[in-house]
């Protein structure tokens, strides 16, 4: 599959966006959000986490990197976010690879760059850049995902 680009003038359409990505997600799938800081990334968990299931806003972790929220059908609704992280090392500490190939969890990832040696070789990547006062240009790459997200663009 190609990539599939597409553009939001403001949070709430990111956050709609989020939603329509979200039916195609499982879990067990990784989603790495890369972009700038203000450039939508955690509107867009927002988006994916509320249409999952999540009774709150996501906000970015503050004092730890990951924060997990159970939801109503059993699983998990896993984001990281990794800006905040020091020293690689502490990848390890967190038992990142461990986290990235929990089945029972959705795993959203901020800041993915970071750990570029330890990602999943099957992912969702979703990259936002600032395309102009409020709005967003937004591409989402599935790799490895076979065709799960080949009718985004339609639905």
């Amino acid at each position: 599959m190609s990539d599939l680009t597409f553009e939001t003038s403001s949070a709430s359409e990111t956050r709609a966006l989020g939603r329509r990505i979200a039916t195609h997600l499982r879990p067990g799938d990784v989603v790495l959000l890369h972009g700038d800081l203000g450039a939508g990334k955690t509107t867009m968990v927002q988006g994916i986490g509320m249409a999952l299931g999540t009774r709150e806003r996501a906000q970015s972790p503050t004092f730890s990197l990951v924060v997990d929220t159970p939801l109503p059908d059993g699983t998990v609704f896993r984001h990281i976010d990794l800006y905040r992280l020091e020293d690689p090392a502490e990848l390890d500490t967190l038992g990142f690879d461990d986290l990235t190939s929990d089945d029972s969890a959705t795993t959203l990832i901020e800041w993915p760059e970071r750990a570029m040696d330890l990602l999943p070789d099957t992912y969702l990547l979703i990259e936002l850049r600032s395309a102009g006062p409020d709005k967003r240009a937004i591409t989402i790459r599935p790799v490895g995902l076979n065709n799960r997200f080949d009718d985004l663009a339609t639905s």
